[in-house]
């Protein structure tokens, strides 16, 4: 949370959503963090986007980072799927480099050698280009949709 004269007045037109961040003259940013014993903040990743997975919570910021350290991707973005096992399942979406080639199994044991097994991706779906926003944000509603359709909670 943060507030000070610099901070947002509300969102256009959007008074429910205007409501929910700003309370007691405080935004709420929707953002997770560390902060050090020197007072450093870290942000961490987005908390809508934390994926609890069998009660383990995962930032998919971390696994994203994994993958692009793999020299066949070139950009990738993590969502939690619905498991009917898990609750959640880390799904990862992976754009490859131009000309070059990776398994899923590839990837997951490039993850599984740098994270936890319950942080790496139980599944891999490779794509060619990622859904953005007019700011050329990753769009992970739109990833979500076709594991969400049906999908009872």
């Amino acid at each position: 949370m943060v507030r000070g004269p610099i901070v947002m007045m509300g969102y256009w037109n959007r008074p429910e959503e205007t409501q929910n961040a700003l309370r007691d003259g405080w935004l709420r940013t929707g953002d997770g963090g560390t902060m050090d014993e020197a007072g450093y903040i870290y942000v961490i990743d987005r908390i809508k986007d934390m994926i609890i997975t069998g009660g383990e919570n995962v930032y998919p910021a971390e696994v994203e980072g994994v993958l692009g350290r793999h020299p066949a991707v070139a950009t990738s973005a993590v969502i939690g799927i619905p498991s009917d096992k898990w609750g959640e399942a880390v799904h990862a979406v992976v754009v490859l480099r131009e000309g070059m080639q990776a398994t899923g199994q590839e990837l997951r044991d490039h993850c599984r050698s740098h994270l936890g097994g319950y942080k790496c991706p139980k599944s891999i779906e490779f794509r060619t280009a990622m859904p953005l926003s007019a700011a050329g944000k990753v769009l992970k509603s739109e990833l979500r949709k076709p594991h969400d359709a049906g999908h009872q909670p």
